[in-house]
């Protein structure tokens, strides 16, 4: 099956792969296999669809359904929790399961397998397939204008398209840390970018706030995060870096357009965090899942206006277990009904309810937009973007900590060593 997948790949569009993926999933005995995508916001899972024809052509062909809701849904669950459950029964074809499809720790959304057989070895075997089904779904949806359609449910914006194809994945997981990202509103972005990277021990962590609301505000975005890229790559620190992209936004818009921001480095081996703030809200680290603190430091003036403050590098020690949460004005400063604000300790509350409750850092930060939206009557006025980070420690056995906490599946053991005759030594 897996070796089947590999070599039709490297001459395959994203429009194949689904028929690809169903063909080659029967050499394990999957009578089929059905590939639904998220959406830009999470609220749906949209059916992919079969060699070359659209997803509505392909429900009316096969008689299934073309979107699902994650609230509410079998398939919807899967997605939230990471976990491979069993749906309907399908007849004589078996059962209906959904199948986390992850790349990496980011969540693509769920493969429908559909087979008569459930044994832990057909579980590992779907596991696998989603797993390199998600992997080709990522090398072929850079050039696909199909998956593009297929995961937005209204049109985006200039400055959301330019914001999308910008930012990094919105989760990462790596046994040091797991680092998950939101933005809102998903198709009206303009000002807000997102970024981290990896280099030896060292994680970086930036968030921006471009001035505005336009495809300018998108600009300077762009602008400050290409900066932040190849100065940090040339061995650039904080502060330099910080300068950098104020030189590179006043030669660019005089002194018209600016950025707050916060950059920040963390030593994975010893848990030190490095910090910068450019005219932005503080970071804020949640301690033991119970109590929340600021990350105070004198901040200098935002990015773009030549104010002449000092740009200090500022140190804290983290603990094994802390979360650092960055945050733009959107996400505290949203207004509901009576001019109230979301506000910081509602913000900072939610996030700690939600991890007492165990769930996938992605899923909280899902239900976290949600609860901003449905606080501000479903339309928000400005950018809500949030990027959090937890360091597990300095050793090695946090992996499981990570995975669990970036949503994936537990392994289950196969039973035994694989025989193609499905036989159990």
């Amino acid at each position: 099956m897996l070796a089947g997948l590999l070599h039709e790949s490297h001459l395959m569009a994203f429009e194949h792969l689904p028929a690809k993926a169903a063909a080659m999933g029967a050499e394990a005995g999957f009578g089929q296999v059905l590939i639904y995508l998220t959406d830009l916001r999470g609220d749906v899972l949209r059916l992919a669809g079969v060699d070359g024809l659209d997803p509505g052509q392909a429900a009316l062909g096969m008689g299934e359904d073309t979107e699902l809701r994650v609230e509410g849904t079998v398939a919807g669950r899967a997605y939230q929790y990471g976990e491979i459950l069993a749906g309907a029964e399908a007849g004589e074809e078996g059962a209906h399961w959904w199948v986390p499809l992850l790349d990496g720790t980011e969540r693509m959304g769920v493969l429908r397998v559909t087979t008569t057989l459930d044994d832990p070895r057909a579980r590992e075997d779907m596991r696998l397939l989603s797993a390199l089904v998600a992997l080709l779904l990522d090398s072929k949806r850079r050039s696909s204008d199909a998956h593009a359609r297929l995961t937005r449910t209204e049109p985006l914006n200039i400055a959301a398209e330019m914001q999308w194809h910008l930012m990094p994945p919105p989760t990462y997981a790596d046994g040091r840390v797991v680092i998950a990202a939101a933005m809102e509103p998903a198709s009206r972005i303009s000002g807000d970018a997102y970024d981290y990277a990896t280099a030896g021990p060292v994680v970086h962590l930036s968030l921006f706030d471009a001035m505005g609301h336009d495809t300018a505000a998108g600009l300077t975005a762009h602008l400050a995060m290409g900066v932040c890229r190849n100065s940090r790559r040339q061995g650039a620190g904080l502060v330099e870096t910080s300068e950098r992209i104020e030189r590179a936004l006043i030669e660019q818009y005089g002194r018209s357009r600016y950025a707050t921001g916060v950059l920040a480095d963390l030593d994975t081996r010893t848990g030190a965090l490095t910090w910068v703030n450019r005219g932005h809200h503080p970071p804020l680290i949640i301690r033991g899942g119970r109590w929340s603190t600021l990350l105070h430091c004198p901040p200098s003036h935002p990015m773009g206006t030549a104010l002449g403050l000092p740009a200090l590098l500022c140190h804290d020690q983290l603990e094994p277990g802390d979360r650092i949460v960055f945050y733009t004005d959107g996400i505290t400063e949203a207004r509901g009904g009576g001019d109230q604000e979301f506000g910081l300790e509602r913000f900072t509350d939610f996030l700690i309810r939600h991890h007492a409750d165990g769930l996938p850092v992605p899923e909280t930060l899902r239900r976290l937009i949600h609860a901003v939206l449905d606080h501000h009557a479903g339309s928000l006025q400005d950018d809500a973007t949030v990027l959090f980070c937890e360091w597990l420690g300095a050793t090695a056995a946090p992996t499981v900590r990570a995975a669990a906490l970036a949503g994936l599946p537990p392994r289950e053991p196969a039973g035994g060593q694989r025989t193609n005759d499905r036989t159990w030594p």
